[in-house]
């Protein structure tokens, strides 16, 4: 076991963050992951990196904080606060994000708070945000258990045998299996995602049809010049990195106004805290116009009125049904996973996913046809007979997926 998170952590920071000598390094973790964080940060140091800087966070302090602090402070972010992700930004530091939680920390948590949090954290990181979105800096999110995490996923048993499990689980998704081949398999399965890319970048599609027998039938129209792209990327400087650990996916985004129809989620979300489960939206132009949930609804709610543009879309992502972290048949109440079990979209904020999309202001991008937000939320909508017809320019159809899975020829 020891070995397998070493690897794991030389696999974040190697690979992932690709970290290059004299760069600074910070790391944000639950202060429940310490033991690991510190093998991300002498991994770092051995690569060459200039200083490791830690943020931690603690899922009880913050529950305690939106249940008892004053109400005035959601409003504000504190300069300290600003400086140290802005200034860290703009230097190109690299950004870990040890994500664990418990997935219902903030259930019964009073949702204005939350809502007001993130509008004054939006407003306040808006270099940090601007640049995460646009390759100014590398970053990479991974996950590692947590016992209130993993008595969730596994509440049948013990909080050692679950935290066990939970690792392996992890490990299995992350390509680990103790022989230190990590490396290499990561780059053979990026090569596979970058074939694909390839196809689906010739085809320059214009609309994506999505149906299932949940009752999803949603029409995506593609802006001009977009581009698909992968799990790993470029920095504008160069650097390659991976912004989650694992990835399967391929995507792109959305033209604003150009979805239609109503979709349904195949997996739950936790999303600020809670559990949202067996929602579905209905959309108009783009535009979020119904959100029912049976489970969570305000919560699902709240999280599409935190500013304008998160009830409009800002990413589709393609993800094979028989996926390895699919293959599991383990809900991990954890989106970096969940979302790479199936294919998903998200709802917020659009990456710049155009033909010199990295270079462009947030206007020119605007003005292009995406969605600007200071939120991103990815839900799960794959299933194993959803299928995805792709329009060409032309008005040729391509079958891009064929019960839930990419159809033949890519």
């Amino acid at each position: 076991m020891e070995e397998k998170r070493m690897e794991y952590a030389r696999l974040l920071i190697r690979v992932g963050l690709n970290i290059q000598r004299g760069q600074t390094l910070v790391i944000s973790s639950p202060v429940e992951c310490a033991d690991f964080a510190r093998m991300c940060a002498r991994e770092a140091y051995d690569a060459g990196c200039r200083e490791v800087v830690m943020n931690w966070h603690d899922d009880a302090l913050g529950r305690m904080r939106y249940l008892c602090a004053d109400d005035a402070v959601f409003d504000t972010v504190p300069l300290w606060r600003r400086h140290f992700f802005n200034d860290y930004a703009l230097e190109g530091a690299a950004y870990l994000a040890i994500s664990a939680a418990d997935p219902e920390n903030l259930k019964g948590v009073d949702g204005g708070r939350i809502i007001r949090a993130q509008q004054a954290s939006g407003k306040a990181l808006k270099d940090f945000d601007r640049l995460q979105m646009c390759g100014g800096f590398p970053w990479c999110i991974a996950s590692i258990p947590i016992p209130s995490w993993a008595k969730t996923v596994f509440p049948d048993l013990p909080q050692e045998q679950a935290m066990e499990k939970l690792w392996d689980a992890i490990f299995s998704a992350v390509r680990i299996n103790g022989d230190g081949q990590a490396v290499e398999r990561w780059h053979t399965h990026l090569a596979t995602l970058h074939q694909r890319l390839d196809k689906l970048n010739a085809l320059r599609l214009r609309t994506l049809h999505y149906r299932n027998a949940l009752g999803t039938d949603l029409t995506v129209e593609l802006p001009e010049g977009h581009i698909w792209e992968a799990g790993n990327d470029v920095t504008l400087s160069g650097q390659e990195y991976i912004a989650n650990i694992p990835t399967e996916e391929i995507f792109t985004s959305p033209l604003k106004t150009g979805v239609n129809g109503v979709v349904y989620a195949s997996l739950p979300l936790v999303h600020d805290g809670n559990i949202i489960d067996k929602f579905h939206f209905v959309v108009k132009d783009g535009k979020i116009v119904e959100a029912h949930a049976q489970r969570g609804e305000e919560t699902l709610q709240a999280a599409i009125r935190v500013d304008e543009g998160a009830s409009y879309f800002g990413e589709v992502a393609l993800v094979p049904y028989d996926s390895p972290i699919s293959a599991q048949k383990l809900l991990f109440y954890n989106t970096l996973f969940d979302e790479n079990a199936a294919c998903h979209i998200a709802f917020g904020e659009a990456y710049p996913c155009l033909e010199g999309g990295q270079q462009m202001s947030k206007e020119e991008r605007k003005a292009r046809g995406l969605n600007d937000s200071i939120t991103h939320v990815d839900f799960m909508v794959g299933t194993r007979d959803l299928s995805i017809t792709g329009t060409t320019q032309d008005g040729r159809e391509i079958p891009v997926f064929v019960d839930g899975n990419f159809a033949e020829g890519f």
